[in-house]
């Protein structure tokens, strides 16, 4: 099946049968003109979108800009601009200018009515390069340059080493609709600064969300600057029309729309070349660089679709969690597959009915694949949600239908069991129920934990590490319809989000490797929800925790005081994913 095939198939609505069914009969209503209308609007938008992701039409922008571009000299008094300039960020603006000295640029976004944005600008391939070099070199991997580290993020660059003749960027966070003064202070090595003040009214967005998100809990002054220019990506408020992946600022002010083709991004990756790497539809994975071009755009091809999460690895590669579209018995979210960046070859790692065949045959056959709504008849007899790549080579994977965190030895070569984390009880009677380790307390365990994340800490000993994740708390497996999931402590049954007794949590456990246990060290119970949502630290006292089912998101210091928090108008039924995204290296200095 096609891409625009497929994506087709996502998106009919109620609406739209209607409409054609109101046509069929030339009985038109008001509702079924409106209807009709609104179908038509985001089949142009799905193919417009469809247009934006092909290699022709980021070439065809490529040379309209250099045309465009260098028509004319373009110095400080002549800076040449273009709004979204590759159709992958709405409200982005393209820069480009020469200084006849070495500079950096920092920019500050103004819109009458909303708080301004600043932010310091990567502008040139070389300050991009020099920040990944100096990120290699931090000790403990902090620099993570691009990455999910933000307020945290130690990664220093003089500005020497990012000064420029050539000015090349994007800058982020036009208003929507309205006059925005956009400032540059350009500043020269020797510490001169020259301002510079465009004027440009920002784009109508393609989407329906919200320009300014309601704050239940505005952040204070110092959290705000504690959080600094970093951006959080909204990661999944799948839509039954178009669908986008949305940066706000920590005013809850939108500064980045990104269209994909369908379904959503699950997260965003930094590789060693410059390039953000994020899933774009289930059945593909596109790199962009940090203009917004797509430079690689790779189809998984008609055996795999991509669900829920991936990572790379140390050669620049993508291993995803996989549906096998071709599987015989129809189980789906219980592969691993490795994406090749460069060729874009696809291979399997592990199928998982091979390394737990009797756990797998002791489940109902049934559930479905919401990574394919189409789909009847599916086995979802795991369902991994979340993959850890780890130093050792090994990975974590979180897996939901059975509340376990599980790790593989070996993921990309000959993959083995290494341990498990969760209710063992769960496993009773399994040959690999005896690989759980030992916990150390009364903690109770988790439901259906989504979002796991290893951390190492250099304080910490040998064949010691944390894992930190949302618990959503929630007990239910559709396919061990008989497990009795009350006897795990603290946990809920309720599959409403609005359940006045429950509560999921944010949860950190520290790991031995060497005792075979696992401690709990860090807990605290935020707003329901049974499925998707994530967690995220921020700081050493700060944590973004995204309350999925519930629109929610927001932060909380370590004894699990609010913060800041936001909520988003849902355009179906949940956001699967809020992350943070500092950008350093990429878009911002």
């Amino acid at each position: 099946m096609s891409t625009a095939v497929r994506s087709r198939v996502f998106k009919i609505s109620a609406a739209a049968v209607t409409a054609a069914i109101a046509i069929g009969l030339c009985l038109f209503s008001q509702d079924d003109v409106s209807a009709s209308i609104k179908e038509r609007r985001v089949e142009r938008l799905n193919a417009q979108i469809e247009n934006v992701y092909t290699d022709e039409y980021q070439q065809m922008m490529d040379t309209e800009i250099a045309d465009e571009r260098d028509a004319k000299e373009r110095t400080v008094d002549s800076i040449y601009t273009k709004v979204n300039p590759y159709g992958t960020n709405t409200t982005s603006m393209y820069v480009y200018f020469t200084t006849d000295q070495a500079s950096t640029v920092s920019y500050t976004v103004s819109a009458e009515g909303y708080p301004d944005y600043t932010a310091n600008a990567i502008t040139s391939d070389e300050a991009a390069a020099a920040y990944r070099e100096a990120a290699a070199g931090d000790a403990d991997g902090s620099g993570n340059v691009g990455g999910t580290s933000t307020a945290s993020q130690t990664t220093t660059v003089s500005s020497n080493d990012i000064a420029s003749t050539e000015h090349e960027f994007l800058v982020l966070g036009l208003i929507p609709k309205v006059k925005n003064t956009i400032t540059l202070t350009i500043t020269d090595t020797d510490g001169n600064a020259t301002t510079r003040t465009i004027e440009q009214t920002g784009p109508k967005l393609l989407g329906e969300e919200e320009v300014r998100l309601e704050q239940a809990v505005a952040p204070d002054e110092s959290t705000v600057t504690t959080l600094g220019n970093g951006l959080y990506a909204i990661l999944g408020n799948d839509s039954n029309e178009q669908d986008f992946m949305y940066y706000y600022d920590a005013n809850g002010v939108i500064r980045g729309e990104i269209p994909v083709l369908y379904y959503r991004s699950h997260r965003l990756l930094f590789d060693n070349d410059g390039i953000m790497w994020f899933s774009a539809s289930t059945k593909h994975f596109v790199g962009m660089n940090r203009l917004g071009k797509l430079v690689k755009i790779i189809n998984l091809g008609d055996q795999y679709i991509l669900h829920h999460d991936y990572a790379l690895d140390s050669d620049g590669n993508i291993v995803s969690l996989a549906t096998d579209l071709k599987h015989s018995d129809h189980a789906v979210q219980d592969q691993v597959i490795k994406v090749d960046t460069d060729s874009g070859e696809v291979s399997l790692l592990v199928d998982f009915g091979d390394l737990f065949p009797d756990y797998k045959q002791s489940t109902d056959h049934s559930g479905i694949d919401e990574s394919d709504p189409t789909a009847t008849n599916r086995w979802d007899w795991i369902h991994f949600n979340t993959i850890q790549l780890m130093d050792d080579g090994s990975a974590l994977l979180s897996a939901r239908e059975t509340s376990t965190m599980i790790k593989i030895n070996d993921i990309e070569g000959t993959p083995s069991l290494d341990y498990m984390i969760g209710e063992p009880s769960v496993w009773n009677g399994m040959d690999a129920q005896p690989s759980f380790l030992t916990k150390v307390g009364d903690s109770g365990d988790t439901g259906g934990q989504h979002s796991i994340t290893v951390q190492y800490d250099s304080s910490l000993e040998d064949g010691q590490y944390y894992i930190y994740m949302f618990d959503n708390d929630f007990g239910y497996a559709m396919t061990r319809p008989d497990f009795d999931w009350t006897m795990i402590d603290g946990i809920s049954t309720a599959q409403s989000s609005k359940d006045e007794n429950s509560n999921s949590q944010f949860r950190k456990y520290l790991v031995d490797e060497s005792a075979g246990t696992y401690t709990e060290v860090q807990d605290f119970d935020v707003p329901y929800s049974p499925y998707v949502s994530s967690a995220q630290e921020l700081s050493d006292d700060l944590n973004l925790v995204d309350i999925g089912m519930q629109g929610l998101f927001g932060v909380y210091d370590d004894d699990g005081n609010l913060k800041a928090q936001y909520k988003m108008v849902l355009s179906s039924g949940y956001i699967y994913r809020v992350y943070q995204y500092g950008f350093r290296g990429f878009y911002f200095a």
